[in-house]
């Protein structure tokens, strides 16, 4: 089955704004108590800005629902500034025992350092105030905490050569990106291994991440441009399975990778 989403909004937005249309009110008017302006209030509701957990105490307030806009705010709040879409794979990846991603020309976000997820998405988003920025940064850092719990899942990474070769940020923000994952792959949980560009066509060309559970059937996520979608087809998991089996077979081998970052780190320093 395939579950695509819609990249509009978020669930703490429209619900806000559903509440709001029912009790009859302005975007001025919900905003007034807490002085917060029309403006402020409209950008919840689009999912432009998550807001403050005083607005989301305020929402209860007026609409007589004790905790349920707190709720929510956790929650958006924790996930940071995803699109809609994304957060079906995020609670995935939370629960998974291995992940095992295939990286066609960017790292992975849960390997990437903070200035390097700054740039990206500077580079993605331009028009955003830096506030909005920082936003997706902090909710990309927080991925990290699945990788920092007791019994972590088992990360495979298959970096093309082109995801150490692409200058993201500039030298030095690239030369922290690889240092941290040369500390990375000393985790028993982590293996990285880099695709070179002399192994010729990929078995795959776009990126892709499989997830393994104990307790459900296995899945696949893919992304294109302003959605993503993760899909439980047994057929296309099997498939998924197999160009990474092929990805694998054709990249350098772990300790060789490593090699391979040290030599991208030091063509960076010239």
């Amino acid at each position: 089955m395939t579950k695509p989403f819609n990249s509009s909004g978020s669930p703490y937005g429209e619900e806000v704004r559903e509440w709001r249309t029912q009790r009859g009110m302005s975007q001025r008017e919900l905003g007034a108590g807490m002085q917060y302006g029309q403006s402020y209030v409209a950008m919840v509701e689009k999912g432009d800005r998550i807001g403050s957990p005083d607005f989301a105490a305020h929402c209860d307030k007026v609409f007589g629902t004790p905790g349920t806009f707190m709720r929510l705010w956790e929650r958006a709040s924790r996930q940071g500034r995803h699109a809609e879409w994304f957060f079906p794979y995020l609670e995935l990846e939370a629960k998974a025992t291995h992940i095992l991603d295939f990286s066609s020309y960017l790292i992975m976000g849960i390997l990437q350092t903070e200035q390097y997820a700054h740039a990206l998405f500077h580079g993605a988003f331009p028009r955003e105030t830096p506030s909005m920025t920082t936003e997706r940064v902090q909710g990309r850092m927080r991925r990290r905490e699945v990788l920092e719990r007791n019994a972590p899942p088992l990360l495979w990474v298959i970096l093309d050569e082109s995801c150490l070769r692409r200058v993201i940020g500039g030298p030095a923000v690239m030369r922290e990106q690889l240092t941290y994952l040369l500390e990375v792959a000393d985790s028993p949980h982590v293996t990285l291994q880099v695709l070179p560009f002399t192994t010729g066509v990929p078995p795959a060309g776009e990126s892709f991440t499989l997830l393994r559970f104990d307790d459900q059937p296995p899945a696949l996520y893919t992304e294109a441009r302003g959605m993503g979608r993760v899909v439980d087809s047994t057929a296309t998991v099997d498939l998924g399975n197999e160009d990474y089996e092929r990805l694998r077979a054709d990249a350098l081998s772990p300790a060789q990778s490593l090699i391979e970052m040290h030599k991208a780190m030091e063509e960076l320093a010239r």
